[in-house]
Parts: structure tokens; C-alpha cells; sequence
């Protein structure tokens, strides 16, 4: 009993072993060995005095379009990539609780029953050489390593930083998902109204064409004018038809992005003019990167690069854990649960790299890299974003003057044609100067249905340029 108790000398004994350990250290050198990349400052790419412009999480119904609202929804529900991302997730935060665990004890139960014969002509004494015996022990075990240079703590870090990466990645895929259902949706309403002007166009120029023909058999006109009308009659169904197959691929985009394709079918395209405008910020708002979920994932990653490369460098420092057992072991079940089969230990361990032919190195200089990577890429999405959010911006705002130009033009192209009909009619003009302003006309009127349609499509992309109400969690 006194030996068992005569722990200090053991104590002493570890910790000589560890100072000897420690003094092997520099047999594992890291010197040399550092991340190059360094981030850019975001405060420096968007002007610091711009007033902030919040977008509304659900920013979409800023349209009134309920049936839009309905399908983004439905697209949120059930589109298969945002459940690919929430799988990532899952995965993300399990790692993370496995990185935790690290930081606590471990504690391990075993039992084993071996029947053996053992050798007549071994090392055994006698009554053990050649008999057959059972080998019994039931074990209760546990460690733990103490974290003295922050090894575990930094993986767990890194396990924090990917999962908060794969949630924001999450909601930039969310963000992605409605914008493409809303430009889906507002092509879709724009090519039903480019339909609605093609047929106009149709039954416009089989007027004329009866016109011409009357005027034809009057006298009035030569076949050169007939032909020309007669002409333009394909020419407007050609068009109609690749109206129809625009649409209808667009459906179909529709479809696959809400993952329900019947639900795109039975869509009613809306009236562009009966659509709301969404009110939009005229500049950069000063907490802009903060707002966009792809910078955010950017941004922690870099710091899951960080606390990866902390733990490549505690590898170079000695591993300390406690270690201990209880149970009980002996020859033949007769005397298994005897207070002699007892057995219990417990001490420190050390494990410290002294050579390892630059396997530590090369995991050192390989984490670094993959720091640099992070933090450039980072870079690249504080960039983007801004370039992004500067484009959205700016096209609104031309939109807007355009529309308001196109308004002129529209109404002199639609006199000018009301004029040129009026002349022919009364004999004092010509059919190419009917053909002519009516092509004036209906290339306004496209032009209307395009400019509708961009108005509200730029004020989507700068909702969703703006982080569409994204806030990090």
C-alpha cells in the first residue's frame, strides 16, 4: 500500500520528462514559415458619409405582386440547392461539436474474455504451461489532454468559422434563389406584353393590307404596295412565335427554380404597370459589406483559415493528457471479482515531435496558403460586391432617365404614324411613308414593354445587391 501511494516521486519523474521534451523543441522548427496575404480595409471601398438604405428581408413584396410573393415562397420551400446548403450546415455544425468534445475528457469501457492454451514449452511457469485457462478483464478508462498551446480550442474555432461560412453561404444562395424567381417573373410579364405588341402589330398590318388592296383595285395603288403589305404579314407571325417559345422556355425556368414546373404553367403573367416601384437608395450605404451574406462567408473563412493555421502551429508543441483506468483482471472466472483481481493507473503522458522529416512544416506552409487563398478571395468579394452594388445603382438610375426619354419619343412616333395614315388615306402620301412610321411605332412600343420591365428588374438586382435584408447571425 505504501508504494501505491508514493506519487511524488512519479510527479517529479513526469515532470523531468517533460523538461527534457521541451528542451528537444527546437528539433521541430516552424521559423520561416507565415500567411503573406493581408485583407483590404472595407471602410476604404464605400464612402463613410453615405446614409444606410435597409432592405426588408422579404424585399420582393415590395412589388405587390402576390402571385410573385406565392412562388418566391414556394422556391424558398422547396428548391433542392437550398437544401443541398442546409445539408451543409448540418454537416458543418456537427463537425463543430466534435471539435468541442476535444476540450473535454474521454472516458472508455471495455470487457474481454479470452480461453487460451498456453504453450508447455514457453515461458510459463508450472501449472500455467500447458493448461487451459480464461483470461478475464472488464476496464474502465479516461483521458484527457490538457490544452496547454491551444491546439484543440483553435480547431474549434475553425469548426465555428466553416459553419458560420455555411450559414451565410445559405442565405447568399436564399438571396440568389428569389432574385433569379423575380427576373424570371418580370421576363415572363415582359414577354407577355411583347406578345400583346406583336399581336397588335399583326392585326394592324392586315389592316393595311386591306387597305391596300382596296386602293389596289381602285387604281390607286400598284402591285409593288400590295406585295410590301402582304410581306409584312409573316414577318409579325414570326415574330409572335418567337415571342411564345421565349415564354415558354421562361416557364420552364420558372418551374425548376420553384421546384414545382406545374405551378409555372398555370401562371398568370402580370400587368407590368401594375406592379409596384420599389423605393431604392441613390448611393452606396456606408455598412454595405456588412450587409452582403457572400462577404460574410468570405470573411469567415478567412477566420477558419486563421485557427487552422494556429493549430498546424501548437503540432509543434508537446501534447499533455492525463490518463487513468479501473478494473479488474484475472486468470479464470473464479477469482474475477476477488479484491486481488483489482487494478487501476493512472499518469501523465507526452508526446512531443522532435523528427518528422518536415511533415510539420509542410502541414504549416500548407495551412498559410490556404490563409493567403481565404484572404484574397475575401478581397475579391469586398470588391465585387461594391463593383456589384455601383452597377446595380447606376442602372436604375439610367433606366429611369430613359424611360423618361422614351416617353417623348413614343408619343412623336405615335403622331407621326397618325399623320402618315391619315395622308395615305387621302391619297396625298405614300405607303413606304406608312411603313416607315408605323415601324417607328411599334419599335417604341417594344421599347416601352423593355423599359417597363428593366425598371423593375434593376430594382430587384439593387435589393439584392444591397444583401436583401441579409443580417449575420
Amino acid at each position: 500500500m505504501k508504494n501505491q501511494l508514493s506519487t511524488p516521486p512519479a510527479l517529479l519523474h513526469a515532470a523531468a520528462l517533460a523538461a527534457a521534451l521541451l528542451a528537444l523543441t527546437g528539433c521541430a522548427d516552424m521559423s520561416g514559415i507565415a500567411p503573406q496575404a493581408r485583407l483590404r480595409d472595407a471602410a476604404t471601398l464605400v464612402d463613410p458619409g453615405a446614409p444606410a438604405a435597409a432592405v426588408a428581408p422579404d424585399w420582393w413584396r415590395a412589388f405587390g405582386d402576390a402571385q410573385l410573393d406565392a412562388l418566391v415562397q414556394q422556391a424558398l420551400d422547396g428548391n433542392p440547392g437550398l437544401r443541398q446548403a442546409a445539408a451543409r450546415i448540418a454537416r458543418a455544425e456537427a463537425f463543430t461539436r466534435s471539435a468541442r468534445a476535444a476540450l473535454g475528457p474521454q472516458v472508455n469501457a471495455s470487457a474481454d474474455l479470452t480461453r487460451q492454451r498456453y504453450s508447455e514449452n514457453g515461458p510459463y511457469p508450472p501449472g500455467q504451461a500447458g493448461s487451459i485457462l480464461d483470461i478475464d478483464t472488464a476496464r474502465l478508462s479516461g483521458s484527457w489532454e490538457i490544452d496547454f498551446f491551444g491546439k484543440n480550442r483553435a480547431a474549434l474555432e475553425s469548426a465555428l468559422g466553416t459553419a458560420r461560412a455555411a450559414r451565410a453561404d445559405a442565405d447568399a444562395a436564399r438571396l440568389l434563389l428569389a432574385a433569379n424567381v423575380v427576373h424570371a417573373y418580370l421576363q415572363l410579364a415582359r414577354l407577355q406584353e411583347q406578345l400583346q405588341v406583336a399581336e397588335r402589330t399583326l392585326a394592324q398590318r392586315g389592316e393595311v393590307l386591306r387597305l391596300v388592296q382596296q386602293r389596289v383595285s381602285a387604281g390607286l395603288d400598284t402591285r409593288l404596295e400590295l406585295r410590301q403589305s402582304e410581306g409584312a404579314l409573316p414577318e409579325a407571325r414570326q415574330q409572335i412565335e418567337a415571342l411564345r417559345e421565349q415564354a415558354a422556355l421562361t416557364r420552364n425556368a420558372l418551374g425548376a427554380l420553384a421546384g414545382e414546373p406545374k405551378a409555372a404553367l398555370a401562371l398568370t403573367p402580370p400587368a407590368l404597370a401594375a406592379m409596384q416601384s420599389a423605393a431604392i437608395p441613390a448611393v452606396l450605404p456606408a455598412d454595405l459589406l456588412g450587409r452582403r451574406p457572400d462577404v460574410a462567408a468570405a470573411r469567415w473563412r478567412v477566420e477558419a483559415s486563421a485557427q487552422d493555421v494556429a493549430v498546424a502551429r501548437a503540432q509543434f508543441y508537446p501534447n499533455v493528457s492525463l490518463t487513468a483506468f479501473v478494473g479488474l483482471a484475472s486468470m479464470g472466472l473464479g477469482n474475477f471479482v476477488e479484491a486481488g483481481s483489482r487494478e487501476w493507473g493512472v499518469g501523465p503522458a507526452l508526446r512531443l515531435p522532435v523528427f518528422d522529416a518536415g511533415r510539420l512544416r509542410a502541414n504549416l506552409a500548407g495551412k498559410s496558403a490556404d490563409l493567403d487563398a481565404a484572404v484574397e478571395s475575401y478581397n475579391a468579394a469586398l470588391l465585387d460586391a461594391v463593383r456589384d452594388a455601383a452597377d446595380q445603382l447606376a442602372s436604375s438610375a439610367s433606366v429611369e432617365r430613359q424611360i423618361a426619354e422614351q416617353r417623348q419619343a413614343g408619343e412623336a412616333a405615335e403622331a407621326a404614324y397618325a399623320i402618315a395614315r391619315k395622308r395615305y388615306e387621302a391619297g396625298l402620301g405614300n405607303y413606304l411613308q406608312v411603313l416607315s412610321a408605323e415601324t417607328q411605332v411599334l419599335a417604341q412600343r417594344r421599347l416601352a414593354v423593355d423599359l417597363a420591365a428593366r425598371r423593375l428588374d434593376a430594382q430587384a438586382g439593387v435589393m439584392r445587391a444591397l444583401g436583401g435584408g441579409y443580417a449575420a447571425s
